[in-house]
């Protein structure tokens, strides 16, 4: 079994605020273990305290054992399917709780962000998944075409003309290549209806680190590997995506090329919410 020394840098960002706010939230434990047992408390004011404590608790326990999951499996690259809850308990009671922190020690919350997909996307390859193409969903943000461009894809991504002006063009590339399904997006709730349409076993998303981090919660337990986007006009407006990372993220998830090759379909007659099928 393969061993990496120690944790990258990137991800020990978002590890060690996990662990932070676990502490802040035992210390929180003691405090109100301190109240309840204050000679001044009502039995009921006492009894209440209790509860919370004993809930707070069980709480910090299962993170804990979450952040030990998190842990061993980036070490080991390894998935470990028993310690998933806690992991799931840790990652969504207490990321709020770790974005306040990184705001505390004045840390760049985009920064945290991409802390948090890289540790994701490890974890998720930890696990040993072979799938088919129609089993992958690819989604991919609008901002990614050229905003000048008179052929919308929100639609229908087929309307991209393939011009290379922007990297549609090569996504649907992709898409031929592998045979997996492509969801072009304008937000979250786009994005869930792509999920519930097509069903998928694993998600490949493009987008900034804002999105990918509710995208990846709001998905689980489906396995999403996250590919931030390059934005050098600023967000939301003409971005860019490195090719080969969304390449190898597809290559992960499926187990061959498609033996079909996808054909366009012409743009008359589609209409909104209608796949493209091989």
């Amino acid at each position: 079994m393969k061993v990496k020394n120690f944790l990258p840098v990137r991800k020990r960002l978002f590890v060690g605020l996990l662990g932070v706010s676990i502490l802040a939230a035992g210390m929180l434990f003691v405090g109100i273990w301190y109240l309840a047992l204050h000679p001044s408390r009502s039995v009921f004011d006492q009894v209440l305290l209790l509860a919370l404590a004993g809930m707070l608790v069980g709480g910090l326990v299962m993170a804990a054992f979450g952040i030990g999951g998190i842990v061993l499996t980036i070490l080991y690259a390894r998935d470990i399917t028993a310690l998933h809850g806690p992991i799931r308990v840790a990652v969504s009671i207490f990321f709020p709780i770790v974005l306040v922190i990184g705001r505390i020690f004045n840390i760049d919350k985009d920064r945290i962000k991409r802390s948090f997909i890289e540790v994701n996307n490890d974890l998720v390859k930890s696990k040993a998944l072979k799938l088919r193409p129609s089993e992958v969903l690819l989604l991919v943000p609008h901002c990614l075409q050229q905003s000048d461009c008179p052929y919308k894809i929100t639609i229908n991504i087929d309307n991209c003309r393939r011009c290379g002006g922007c990297d549609v063009s090569a996504l649907l590339d992709l898409r031929d290549k592998y045979g997996i399904n492509v969801g072009v997006a304008t937000g979250g709730t786009l994005a869930r209806k792509f999920v519930q349409e097509y069903r998928p076993r694993a998600i490949v998303a493009i987008a900034c680190e804002r999105d990918l981090t509710s995208g990846i919660q709001d998905s689980s337990p489906i396995p999403v590997l996250g590919v931030t986007n390059e934005r050098p006009n600023g967000p939301c407006f003409n971005t860019r995506i490195n090719i080969s990372k969304v390449e190898k993220a597809i290559c992960f998830f499926v187990k061959e090329k498609s033996s079909v090759t996808k054909k366009r379909l012409p743009v008359m007659g589609l209409t909104a919410g209608e796949k493209v099928r091989h």
